[in-house]
C-alpha cells in the first residue's frame, strides 16, 4: 500500500515541469510573433545605411578682375553676409582705364561733332559747284554762236567747253564728298552716333570694372580654404576662398545596389550624426538618386572586363535632403559622418525625377551692377563735350 502510494508521488512533478517548458515555449512563441510582425511592419519597410555624409554648396570666392590684394577683410571659420567685401584689390589701374575711356569718349562726340560740320560744308562746296559750273556753262553758250561767225578763236570756245568739263567733274566730286560724309552722321544725333555709342559701352565696362576692385560674398555662409594673401597678385577667376552655407545641407547616402528596389523620391528619411552621437535626429526625404554609381564617376574607373574579375556589391548615391529647421536646431559641417534611415512604406514615388524643372538651384544679385549710375555718367560726358 506504501509502495504504491510512493509511486504515484513524482507525477504532479513532472505535470508541474511540463506547464513550464510549455510557458517557457509560449513565450518564445510569442516573442517570434512579435519579431515577425515587427520584421514585417517596420523593419522590412526600411533602409538603412552608415556610409552617409554630410555635403553642401561649397561656393569658391574669385576676382572678376585682375589685380593686387591690398586688403583680406574675411578669415577661416568666420561668418560673412551676402555681399560683404570679402577681398579689396589695388584701384589703381581700373581708375585709369576708366578715365582713359571717358577721354575717349569725349573725344568720340568732338570728332562726331566736327564730322556733321564737315558734312555741311560739303554742302556749301555743292552750291558753290553748281555756280561755277552754270557759269561755265554760260560762257560756253555765248561763245559757240561768235565761232560760227568767226568773231572768236576755236581756242576760246575750247577753253569754255574744258571749263564746263571741270566744273562737272568739280561738281561730281562734291557730290561724292557730301554723300560720303553724311553717310557718318546721318539720321541720328550726336548722342546716338554708332562711334559714341561704343565708346559708351566702353566707357561702362570701364566703370563696371572699377566697382569689382572689392570681392564680395555670393551668399551668406562660413569662410574655409583661404588662401590669398596681401600684395598677392590674383588673375581673373583665381579661387581664393570658399564660402559654406551651412543652413543649407543634405547628405549624400550611399546606399547598396540591392537597397534601391523600394526606394522612391519624396520618401521620409532619418539622419543621425555622429557629431551629436545620435541624441538628435534630423528628419528630411529623399532628394534624388544618382544617375550612376560612385565607381562609375571615380577617377579611375574599374575595369571588369578582365579574367581575374571579382563581383563587388556597388553603391549609388542618394541625396537626402535635411530640413532647415533642424539644421537651424542642431548645426552639422560638410564631410561628417551620418547614419540614413529611409522609410520606404509608400511605394508610389517615382524613381527618377519624371520632370524638368527650372527652379534655380541658386542665385544672388550681389554681382549685379547699377547700371544706371554708369549711363548718366557717360550721358554726363557726352553734354560737356556738346557744347
Amino acid at each position: 500500500m506504501n509502495a504504491n502510494v510512493e509511486s504515484a508521488e513524482p507525477a504532479p512533478a513532472n505535470s508541474k515541469r511540463r506547464n513550464i517548458l510549455l510557458l517557457i515555449a509560449l513565450v518564445f512563441i510569442v516573442l517570434g510573433a512579435i519579431w515577425t510582425a515587427y520584421w514585417v511592419l517596420v523593419i522590412a519597410k526600411r533602409e538603412q545605411t552608415d556610409d552617409a555624409y554630410v555635403n553642401g554648396n561649397k561656393v569658391v570666392i574669385s576676382a572678376q578682375i585682375s589685380g593686387t590684394v591690398i586688403a583680406v577683410l574675411a578669415d577661416d571659420t568666420q561668418l560673412v553676409k551676402a555681399g560683404q567685401v570679402l577681398v579689396r584689390l589695388d584701384p589703381t589701374d581700373s581708375e585709369t582705364s576708366l578715365s582713359r575711356t571717358a577721354s575717349a569718349l569725349a573725344q568720340t562726340v568732338r570728332q562726331v561733332r566736327q564730322q556733321k560740320s564737315t558734312a555741311d560744308q560739303y554742302d556749301s562746296v555743292i552750291q558753290t559747284r553748281r555756280v561755277e559750273l552754270a557759269r561755265a556753262e554760260a560762257d560756253l553758250a555765248k561763245r559757240e554762236p561768235l565761232l560760227a561767225d568767226h568773231a572768236i578763236a576755236p581756242e576760246e570756245v575750247r577753253h569754255a567747253r574744258e571749263s564746263v568739263e571741270l566744273a562737272k567733274a568739280a561738281l561730281t566730286q562734291a557730290v561724292r564728298q557730301a554723300t560720303s560724309s553724311h553717310a557718318l552722321v546721318d539720321g541720328t544725333e550726336v548722342e546716338e552716333n554708332p562711334a559714341v555709342l561704343q565708346a559708351k559701352a566702353a566707357f561702362r565696362d570701364a566703370w563696371i570694372a572699377s566697382q569689382r576692385n572689392g570681392v564680395v560674398a555670393p551668399v551668406t555662409g562660413y569662410v574655409a580654404e583661404r588662401s590669398v594673401q596681401l600684395g598677392q597678385h590674383i588673375q581673373a577667376g583665381q579661387a581664393l576662398m570658399t564660402v559654406i552655407a551651412l543652413n543649407s545641407l543634405w547628405v549624400d547616402a550611399n546606399f547598396k545596389e540591392v537597397q534601391l528596389r523600394h526606394l522612391r523620391i519624396g520618401q521620409p528619411a532619418q539622419v543621425r550624426s555622429d557629431l551629436y552621437g545620435g541624441s538628435f535626429i534630423f528628419h528630411g526625404h529623399v532628394q534624388g538618386m544618382s544617375a550612376g554609381t560612385g565607381a562609375a564617376f571615380s577617377l579611375l574607373p574599374a575595369q571588369n572586363a578582365s579574367g581575374n574579375w571579382i563581383k563587388v556589391v556597388q553603391r549609388v548615391p542618394v541625396r537626402i535632403q535635411i530640413d532647415d529647421a533642424d539644421l537651424v536646431k542642431s548645426p552639422l559641417r560638410v564631410g561628417l559622418s551620418a547614419t540614413v534611415t529611409v522609410d520606404t512604406t509608400n511605394r508610389d514615388g517615382s524613381v527618377l525625377a519624371s520632370s524638368a524643372t527650372d527652379t534655380a538651384v541658386g542665385h544672388t544679385q550681389v554681382y549685379t551692377q547699377d547700371l544706371d549710375t554708369a549711363n548718366a555718367e557717360a550721358d554726363a560726358v557726352v553734354r560737356r563735350n556738346l557744347k
